[in-house]
């Protein structure tokens, strides 16, 4: 799966957040819960992620591109995200 960014974005989401968008390419796909995100009309459909890098959940918010996804944000869970994902992966 191709994995694509604005470096721009993810060097500020690095300098912000402590996480690179090169992160995602440790996410863990198969184990995420998946919404669409219409809170908006973008001009992209928009999917929101939740699964775990390592031991932590994250939040990836992110656009189907030809092959693989383009990332729009990156972050540590908060802990109703958590407590979300928690639910629809373990009941």
């Amino acid at each position: 799966m191709i994995i694509d960014f604005d470096p721009n974005k993810s060097a500020r989401n690095q300098q912000d957040r402590g996480l690179p968008f090169t992160a995602v390419e440790h996410f863990d796909w198969e184990g995420a819960v998946f919404t669409e995100d219409n809170r908006f009309e973008y001009p992209e459909r928009r999917f929101i992620a939740l699964g775990k890098i390592g031991q932590r959940v994250h939040v990836v918010c992110f656009t189907p591109i030809e092959d693989g996804i383009r990332v729009i944000s990156l972050r540590k869970a908060n802990p109703r995200e958590v407590r979300r994902y928690e639910n629809a992966t373990h009941g």
